[in-house]
C-alpha cells in the first residue's frame, strides 16, 4: 500500500477537472480509485497496464505514468507520449531516489534526468511537479511554449 497525499490535494495539483479525458498507466489501484472518485460526470478516465498501452488508440489530455524502474521505461514513455492530446499535459510518477518504502532498488529508479532525455527530443518540457506520497513526486510535461 502507498500512503498517498490527500484526495483535494492531488487532483488539485494534477489539475484533473481541466482534463476531459485522463488515461492511468500503471497507476496503483488506491491512485485509479482516488482519481475516479474525483472525476466529474463529462471526464472520461481509462486505466491500463504499460505493457497494453501501445494498443490504446485514443488521445488524451491528461496522461499519468506510475513508472519507478528504468527497465523497460523508454517504450512505456515512448507510447505515454503519443497518446497526448494537443495541448495535454503529460505526468510521470516516480519514486524518490533517497527513500526506501518504494519497491524499486534506488539504483534503478527512474530520475528526471532520464525523463528529461526522453521527453526532450519530442518537445515536450517539465513545468510542474507534485508530491503523491512520502515516497513518490510527479513530473509534468508540456509542449514547450515556443513549439506549436
Amino acid at each position: 500500500m502507498i500512503p498517498l497525499r490527500g484526495s483535494a490535494e492531488i487532483v488539485g495539483r494534477l489539475e484533473l477537472p481541466a482534463a476531459g479525458s485522463v488515461l492511468l498507466v500503471d497507476a496503483p489501484p488506491e491512485l485509479e480509485a482516488l482519481l475516479a472518485a474525483a472525476i466529474a460526470p463529462g471526464q472520461t478516465l481509462r486505466a491500463t497496464e504499460a505493457r497494453t498501452v501501445r494498443s490504446v488508440k485514443d488521445a488524451f489530455d491528461l496522461v499519468l505514468v506510475w513508472q519507478e524502474s528504468r527497465v523497460g521505461s523508454q517504450a512505456v514513455f515512448e507510447a505515454a507520449a503519443k497518446r497526448l492530446a494537443p495541448g495535454g499535459k503529460l505526468w510521470v510518477a516516480t519514486a524518490l531516489r533517497k527513500v526506501s518504502g518504494p519497491r524499486t532498488p534506488a539504483v534503478h529508479r527512474v530520475e528526471l534526468s532520464d525523463l528529461e532525455k526522453a521527453f526532450g527530443p519530442k518537445g515536450l518540457v517539465r513545468d510542474r511537479e507534485a508530491r503523491l506520497s512520502a515516497w513518490h513526486v510527479a513530473y509534468r510535461f508540456a509542449a514547450r511554449p515556443d513549439a506549436g
